[in-house]
């Protein structure tokens, strides 16, 4: 689950934001009360997308509350709410450290300075993490004891298993350990970014104390086993019984090794979490590869943005580390329990399958499948292929550019790689075309978030083998999902294109919701090659004709679309838009969205994660409701349907409504016009719209509401009712809606805008 980058704004939101005195506090459970006059730039609009982002959060702890989700799902889900909080301090906390800093009065749009934010997100995170830990102790580690799953303390443990684990430590743990002392002739230790260490403290026979650091090795397993050669074995081989330690607090009981003649006054574990945003200086770089390699190196030296410390650590113990990392303590993160729930994910991995979801295997699409023997040229020559993962195999896309690399008429193959992963077909297809002769092009996204040091070993493997690899754009990240292959045929050539709204990842496209879409439509392929070549050369041909591409003309052709939807409402509609998206958070956008519920356009909002757009406020958003769906799968697709007065149109892409992906990144949205396509992918929305099961609704006042009916037994899991390839697709797109609710007509809205 992802967080995003701090993008710089545009001339004209920095203005705007510049004019707003900040408010000190405001709690986010309360809708703030307002009297008209309102315009649409007032803060008392919008919600904050930092606290936006913690909303989130809570809707996917949600999901390892639920008591119909299995148990190690539920395990999971906890550990992803603090994976996805380690991201959050790294890049959202950092940023808005930096700006309270350096002074920088400049508030969001919904009013809060940097310092009211990090006071609220204090708040908000510690109350999170108190209901994390308080939900592992007090319901899922006792439904984990009840199904012959186990975390033990040492203490606990019998001496045979004791012994058992004792040799464990010895032979695997402490070779590994380096424990680093601090005193006048040693420095503090470098400390680094998420690593879970132990803060020990010893004393001598002459009544000095000293200060220690042990770093728990990441390269072992977090949970070590325990096995009592007594205990008979279970008698039912589906329902094994395991019983693990936390691997600190078996270095904790083994310490006097580490310390020999030392005795142990005090140990405390702790865990550092740095500033991750990698400052490039592209206009001033010669090489962008080495530039982005010498600051993943400053990376590890960073500002740190958390210390996450036990709840009964010493205050003399707390000063060192503060003073020595350094950090403020108001920035320290008390805890009562494990620290780095994360490390949880481990138990997925136990061979429990009645504790996990029903595993399925996707579906390759019947147009695929109806002609196993035929090219998938031939078949993409025929009509336009729409595949919806993890629902629909991931297969074809690879298959796909491994026929390319095969096909002798096959002269050129050009594609861009965002997030490609460990042993990746795709780079291996491209590899092997390049082998065979043919015109093999790359864009490398370097900058990739967290996927840097990937991006780096593909883009030399690539380059090592002939591909013409390019490493991004000064100044913009590409972000755009697409592929071209060019092939002879005939007297002529044609060009194929994939686009996709996810990355060229097999593995995250069985765990992510995305969409792909083959065609060789001519429009689209030119416009591709022109996109390849302004990526590749220098190209200054007017905007493309079919694709939206960022920054050229998708912020543009949106607004248009947008516009238009707004004008056939007030000539008599009816008006409507679906928009599906991880993320709204661009003011621009927002506003013209109010604009449209202003005239009685209705407005369905799909959007995962971060919302910045308060809905149901009187006068200015009563048509707009905003659904939030968390469940098996990340939902992470992008998808923007215009009515247009019955002749429909959607477009898919990579793109969310974020001022970064509009103004400052390399993104493509792409129009899907057979009818067919059309109608399925209305099902689709349809189908996500309707979900009561999985899905939050967005109040007025920033709260998320799950639905009165999720646990009646008719209730809808979109994503369940997805896995079922032969249901019957639902007729038409349906609104989901509040009985209470009705659409405010156009002419009745009483406030400035």
């Amino acid at each position: 689950m992802q967080t995003s980058p701090k993008p710089e704004p545009d001339a004209h939101d920095s203005r705007e934001s510049s004019r707003l005195t900040p408010p000190v506090s405001i709690s986010i459970s309360e809708a703030s009360p307002f009297s008209p006059p309102l315009t649409l730039e007032s803060p008392e609009l919008y919600i904050n997308r930092e606290l936006s982002l913690l909303e989130f959060q809570k809707r996917v702890l949600e999901q390892a509350r639920d008591p119909e989700n299995p148990l190690l799902e539920r395990i999971k889900f906890i550990s992803i709410v603090s994976s996805n909080l380690d991201e959050f301090f790294m890049v959202r906390v950092a940023g808005l450290q930096g700006q309270a800093a350096s002074g920088m009065q400049e508030a969001a749009v919904d009013g809060l300075s940097a310092v009211a934010q990090l006071q609220l997100i204090r708040e908000e995170v510690r109350r999170l993490v108190d209901e994390m830990q308080d939900l592992l102790r007090s319901t899922l580690l006792p439904a984990l004891e009840r199904e012959g799953i186990r975390i033990s303390d040492i203490a606990s443990l019998q001496p045979e298993e004791r012994a058992v684990i004792d040799s464990y430590f010895l032979q695997h743990v402490f070779p590994v350990l380096t424990p680093l002392a601090f005193d006048p002739g040693r420095p503090f230790p470098h400390i680094s970014s998420g690593s879970l260490n132990l803060a020990v403290m010893v004393g001598d026979n002459q009544g000095t104390e000293n200060f220690a650091r042990i770093k728990v090795p990441e390269s072992l397993p977090q949970f070590v086993p325990v096995s009592n050669p007594r205990q008979p074995k279970t008698s039912n081989p589906a329902k094994p019984e395991s019983t693990f330690v936390w691997i600190e607090k078996l270095i904790n009981a083994n310490l006097h090794l580490l310390f020999p003649g030392m005795e142990i006054l005090e140990v405390y574990p702790f865990r550092v979490t740095r500033d991750a945003e990698i400052a490039v200086q592209e206009l001033e770089s010669d090489d962008l590869l080495e530039t982005v390699e010498e600051a993943m190196k400053q990376r590890r030296f960073s500002n740190v943005v958390r210390l996450q410390v036990a709840a009964d650590m010493s205050e003399k113990v707390l000063e060192i580390l503060t003073s020595n990392l350094p950090i403020d303590k108001q920035d320290v993160c008390m805890t009562n329990g494990p620290i780095g729930l994360d490390r949880l994910r481990e138990l997925c991995a136990l061979d429990r399958p009645d504790l996990k979801d029903k595993p399925f295997v996707p579906a390759i699409p019947r147009t695929f499948a109806a002609h196993p023997d035929e090219d998938i040229f031939s078949i993409i020559r025929r009509e336009d292929v729409l595949l919806h993962h993890p629902y629909d195999s991931f297969q074809p896309v690879v298959e796909f550019l491994q026929q390319a690399a095969r096909d002798p008429n096959v002269l050129a193959i050009k594609v861009t790689l965002y997030r490609v992963g460990r042993n990746s077909p795709i780079v291996a297809a491209l590899l092997d075309a390049v082998e065979r002769g043919k015109q093999v092009s790359v864009l490398v996204e370097l900058k990739a978030r967290f996927d840097e040091e990937s991006n780096i070993e593909w883009a030399r493997t690539l380059e090592d083998a002939g591909v013409h690899v390019v490493y991004g754009l000064v100044g913009l990240k590409v972000h755009s999902k697409i592929a071209l292959v060019v092939r002879r045929e005939g007297e002529g050539i044609r060009r194929y294109v994939h686009l996709g709204t996810g990355n060229y990842n097999p593995v995250t496209a069985r765990v992510y919701t995305d969409f792909g879409f083959f065609t060789c439509n001519e429009q689209i392929a030119e416009d591709a090659t022109y996109f390849f070549n302004s990526l590749t050369g220098y190209s200054k041909k007017n905007e493309p004709q079919e694709l939206l591409v960022a920054p050229v003309n998708l912020r543009k052709r949106l607004e248009a679309l947008i516009k238009r939807e707004i004008a056939l409402q007030e000539k008599g509609g009816p008006g409507h838009l679906i928009f599906k998206m991880n993320a709204l958070e661009d003011p621009k956008m927002i506003r013209l969205l109010y604009r449209a519920s202003q005239a009685g356009v209705k407005v369905d909002l799909l959007v995962r994660g971060l919302c910045c757009l308060r809905p149901a406020l009187p006068g200015f958003s009563d048509n707009i409701l905003v659904t939030s769906i968390v469940g098996r799968f990340l939902e992470h697709s992008r998808a923007y349907y215009f009515h247009n007065g019955g002749d429909e149109e959607i477009y898919l892409g990579s793109a969310d409504l974020m001022r970064r992906n509009l103004s400052h990144r390399v993104e493509i949205l792409f129009p899907v016009r057979n009818p067919k396509l059309l109608h399925r992918l209305k099902d689709i929305l349809n189908i996500q719209l309707t979900d009561k099961k999985k899905s939050h609704q967005l109040q007025a006042d920033r709260r998320y509401v799950r639905s009165a009916d999720a646990k009646q037994p008719d209730a809808i899991d979109s994503q369940l009712v997805l896995l079922t390839p032969e249901r019957e697709p639902l007729k038409v797109v349906k609104r989901l809606t509040v009985s209470s609710r009705k659409r405010r007509p156009a002419g009745q809205v009483q406030a400035k805008t």
